[in-house]
């Protein structure tokens, strides 16, 4: 068995880094879009920018309306997964209850 790592587990066991699930509009009660990343402030500065080709590009989404951290990029991405899925109903509840005037959030993460 010469050769061998006898501590490969270790690399199964070994947590990924953190995540964010994000959602931007381009106005109060406007067009809706759900996002995850590894880094929120370079993520949303990409939409902000135009960097970002597609949905949000075209609809001008730029305002960082909601966001959740996560310890984990897997539970992120699984978060993101279900609120992808919500009626839209469910996804204004969630924004409004905090952030009831819909401000854009980019400033309180770039601090």
């Amino acid at each position: 068995m010469a050769g061998l790592v006898p501590a490969i587990h270790v690399l199964q066991t070994t947590r990924m880094a953190g995540g964010y699930v994000y959602i931007l509009t381009n106005r109060p009660n406007g067009i809706l879009y759900v996002g995850v990343t590894s880094d929120l402030v370079r993520r949303i500065f990409e939409h902000r920018s135009g960097f970002v080709d597609g949905f949000t590009k075209r609809y001008g989404l730029k305002r960082l309306v909601y966001f959740e951290q996560f310890d984990d990029i897997r539970d992120a991405i699984q978060r993101e997964h279900n609120i992808k899925h919500w009626p839209r109903a469910w996804k204004v509840r969630k924004i409004v209850a905090l952030n009831p005037d819909w401000n854009d959030l980019f400033d309180t993460i770039t601090r």
